[in-house]
């Protein structure tokens, strides 16, 4: 068998001659350093292209275990719900399902509301400015028909009082 010619190395850029059994294919060094980056980039790179596979995996572990499980910790809010009933109520499957599903949610919600937020750079907010107020700030001399002070209604007793007399 020929021996596969020299190449450079994807992580270190150092040239090596690539294992015989690999041949052409081999894309890093044999050095330690190189083959534990490469690794992590391959399995970064499967779990972009499988991204539903760890919790479903993390699930069918739970689902498996031998008594039922406790309830799934999970982060502020989801954490005030009633996690152990939800157990009882649905499979402790289906409860971890909900589970992952709400902190799902959750964790895009902040995501979505995290452009409207003050921040420190003088832009306060992506939200349309108010309009501005046209008319002057003199008041009315004239009462109008309809007119009340404020808290009192025509049709009944003011806000807060009792109705009966």
């Amino acid at each position: 068998m020929l021996k596969a010619r020299k190449k450079p190395c994807r992580i270190c850029r150092r040239w090596f001659h690539p294992d015989a059994r690999v041949g052409a294919r081999q894309r890093a060094c044999g050095r330690p350093e190189c083959q534990t980056a490469r690794r992590q980039k391959t399995q970064a790179e499967w779990r972009k292209r499988n991204p539903d596979y760890g919790i479903a995996w993390r699930l069918d572990q739970r689902a498996a275990q031998t008594p039922p499980p406790e309830p799934l910790r999970v982060a502020a809010p989801l954490n005030q719900l009633p996690w152990a009933f939800a157990k009882d109520q649905f499979s402790p499957q289906a409860a971890d399902f909900l589970a992952f599903m709400s902190a799902l949610i959750l964790r895009a919600a902040k995501d979505q509301i995290r452009p409207y937020l003050d921040d420190s750079t003088g832009v306060r907010s992506r939200l349309p400015l108010p309009p501005k107020k046209t008319s002057s700030n003199l008041p009315h001399t004239e009462s109008r028909a309809g007119d009340h002070a404020p808290g009192v209604s025509s049709t009944g007793p003011a806000m807060g009082a009792s109705a009966s007399p």
